[in-house]
């Protein structure tokens, strides 16, 4: 298994000593798996983390044992660890749920917004264009994530940002699986870019329709996408 090379920042996060150190170990596997570098289903080669990070086996083991917790990774005695595989099933039943709460949270972030973060959000979303112009589309997605998570978060509902973040979690992983570079990317642009509008003018009910809309469609590609990278 071939994997990017460590950039000098990680490789002095890696470095730290103490508890701190399995943690920057996790922290860099988790990405490396919702960014599809380590793919559903894959053997965990410890071994030849351990080479690549340059620690022992034990903070390795730690930091595995973190990621078990979180469902990012399974155990089984005898076989090691390896990437937990991404149900179909499962995605497209949280995408049902997550469609519910997009149109909520729309209903509510027109409602409770305030200036200052409309004012960022506009300003995402200028990234999010620029990243698209420069053709990064790693970047585009992580702007893209934080865009949709400030507005559910300015609904000013706790449970409901919290689920969001958990169940987006989980679809972030079978995107970067999925393979962005063939998720529908302009359309997705436009589609913001009328939700910015309907969120600027506080219409709720328009809002809330485009945020349904917009993760209905987002969940018919990667749904699609998944569907022919599996096989079945």
């Amino acid at each position: 298994m071939e994997m990017k090379s460590l950039t000098a920042e990680t490789r002095k996060r890696i470095s730290l000593r103490g508890t701190g150190m399995y943690a920057a170990i996790a922290e860099q596997l988790r990405e490396m798996i919702l960014e599809g570098e380590l793919p559903p289903g894959a053997h965990i080669d410890e071994k030849a983390l351990c080479e690549q990070f340059d620690i022992s086996r034990t903070p390795l083991r730690e930091a595995l044992k973190t990621l078990v917790t979180e469902g990012h990774v399974t155990h089984r005695q005898h076989m090691g660890f390896q990437v937990a595989p991404i149900s179909k099933d499962e995605i497209g039943a949280i995408f049902e749920v997550l469609h519910g709460l997009e149109e909520t949270a729309g209903r509510l972030a027109a409602q409770r917004i305030d200036d200052k973060q409309m004012r960022v959000l506009l300003e995402r979303h200028r990234t999010m264009e620029a990243y698209h112009r420069e053709g990064k589309r790693t970047a585009y997605y992580r702007a893209n994530q934080k865009v949709h998570q400030q507005i559910v978060d300015v609904a000013g509902n706790a449970v409901l940002s919290d689920l969001y973040a958990s169940l987006m979690s989980k679809i972030h992983r079978a995107r970067g699986a999925a393979n962005a570079d063939v998720l529908r990317w302009s359309e997705s642009l436009g589609e913001h870019g009328a939700i910015l509008d309907a969120l600027s003018r506080r219409d709720g009910a328009c809002l809330a329709r485009l945020l349904r809309e917009h993760s209905e469609h987002t969940a018919a590609e990667v749904m699609k996408v998944l569907q022919a990278t599996s096989g079945n």
